[in-house]
């Protein structure tokens, strides 16, 4: 696979259009769990709003197709953060915004941090172990690494976000 392509070849649109898929699922799916974004983890997405994030995204999606690879990490990372989402959110939307957040503090309080950060990541590490895996196997340039490290960025992102959430909760 090559490392750039030029715009608007047939390489860059189907890049392009895997891009747009999923970040737009990763849009869908956090709009689905937290219209307000009251419970969105990413401190910049939140400062951002729908607005603002929308054309960031897809100026990241037109600048990221010109390299296949690097776009096929962050679409692998966007699909299984949206994944994520989409595992809570009938919850979020049953209780409500604050209503699950009320939940999830209130669960905190009756938790240890131990439980709390061996459960975060145990996850992140065994999710981030495999996508190791599949990066040590693959030689580069290849798409399994590309998936691999795409797996590898959502676990630090799970990890990363989950703790500074968490955080910010214990700083209260």
């Amino acid at each position: 696979m090559e490392d750039s392509v030029p715009f608007a070849s047939r390489d860059y649109l189907i890049t392009l259009g895997l891009l747009v898929f999923a970040r737009g699922m990763d849009f869908l799916s956090t709009w689905f769990a937290t219209p307000t974004l009251a419970l969105e983890a990413n401190p910049l997405a939140k400062r951002l709003g729908w607005k603002w994030g929308i054309g960031f995204n897809i100026l990241l999606c037109l600048a990221a197709a010109h390299w296949p690879l690097a776009a096929l990490i962050l679409v692998t990372t966007s699909l299984l953060v949206a994944a994520r989402n989409f595992k809570s959110a009938w919850l979020m939307r049953a209780l409500g915004e604050t209503g699950y957040a009320m939940l999830v503090s209130d669960a905190m309080s009756h938790s240890s941090r131990r439980s709390f950060l061996v459960s975060v990541l145990g996850e992140t590490l065994l999710f981030g172990l495999v996508g190791g895996a599949v990066v040590l196997s693959g030689e580069w340039p290849s798409v399994p690494m590309a998936v691999g490290m795409g797996m590898v960025a959502y676990a630090v992102a799970v990890a990363f976000y989950s703790l500074l959430a968490v955080w910010r909760m214990w700083r209260r």
